[in-house]
């Protein structure tokens, strides 16, 4: 599995609002998946971070802050074609005035999260590998 920097068609799908699916660890060492909104932040080199924000009272931010492995694939418009990356939260943050929360939703819907009375939180993910595949597979044979 390749590490970033991301080639240019990989980036362009991250880059993109499109649907994303997290697995974590729970602490059994059984996966749980969940349909997900995420967010590049771009370090200039190819590479950068993904910031998922979520709701403070859910499991998965328990399963995290136990296990820090996290992947999350991000599908294209067609499924078939999706990019998977593979990291670890290395840092988090309480989402108080709901910043990070509205740039994620502005980013998907044009407006600021509908939600304002929950707490949030913002998970910061580094990603140490990733994968590709469908119409993006030759981009990973590239990386190598």
């Amino acid at each position: 599995m390749p590490r970033p920097p991301f080639p240019a068609p990989v980036l362009d799908l991250l880059r993109r609002p499109q649907p994303a699916v997290i697995g974590v660890v729970r602490p059994d060492g059984s996966p749980v998946t969940a349909a997900t909104w995420y967010l590049l932040e771009e370090d200039g080199a190819g590479g950068g971070q993904v910031l998922v924000n979520l709701d403070a009272t859910r499991k998965r931010v328990e399963h995290l802050r136990a296990n820090p492995h996290v992947s999350l694939t991000v599908l294209d418009d067609s499924w078939y074609t999706h990019v998977t990356l593979l990291g670890r939260v290395t840092g988090w943050r309480d989402d108080v005035d709901l910043t990070d929360t509205d740039r994620i939703a502005r980013h998907y819907t044009g407006n600021p999260y509908a939600v304002r009375d929950r707490a949030r939180v913002t998970a910061v993910v580094d990603v140490d590998r990733w994968t590709a595949w469908g119409g993006l597979r030759s981009s990973m044979d590239d990386a190598r």
